[in-house]
């Protein structure tokens, strides 16, 4: 095992969770503006972060000369079924500073399927990925 983390949650969307990591951060509800994190922030903060940081990997093993950064921007968007219940439907932007949208478009799709949340949410009908231009 490479990794493990255990996340506790006993309060819901009003109070702390806690990790296995000595760390806890507090939560709050989406439609508020008390202090704190809910699903929706951890989730795209989640999948923005893991594939950036995929990319820039890959960029290392490729050994790029050329100087690249990396934007990869998740929007969330918490959506009401038909009947009961909620989905989120999460929608990502990527690019790459000195690449083409040929070559970013590549790079981001290998990425996608080595990025460890990429892999969780792969399946899932309500999430995009879309490869654009660098314009930062």
């Amino acid at each position: 095992m490479l990794y493990s983390v255990t996340a506790t949650n006993q309060e819901g969307i009003h109070g702390i969770v806690s990790l296995s990591s000595q760390k806890s951060f507090p939560t709050a509800h989406p439609l508020t503006t008390d202090e704190g994190f809910n699903p929706e922030e951890l989730m795209a903060t989640a999948w923005a972060t893991c594939l950036n940081a995929t990319i820039q990997a890959l960029l290392e093993s490729q050994k790029q000369a050329r100087p690249s950064r990396v934007e990869v921007t998740c929007e969330l968007h918490r959506e009401a079924t038909i009947g009961t219940g909620y989905y989120f439907q999460v929608n990502a932007r990527a690019s790459i500073q000195g690449f083409t949208l040929e070559e970013a478009e590549s790079l981001v799709q290998q990425a996608h399927k080595r990025c460890p949340i990429s892999k969780l949410i792969a399946q899932s009908q309500t999430i995009s990925l879309q490869t654009v231009e660098w314009n930062t």
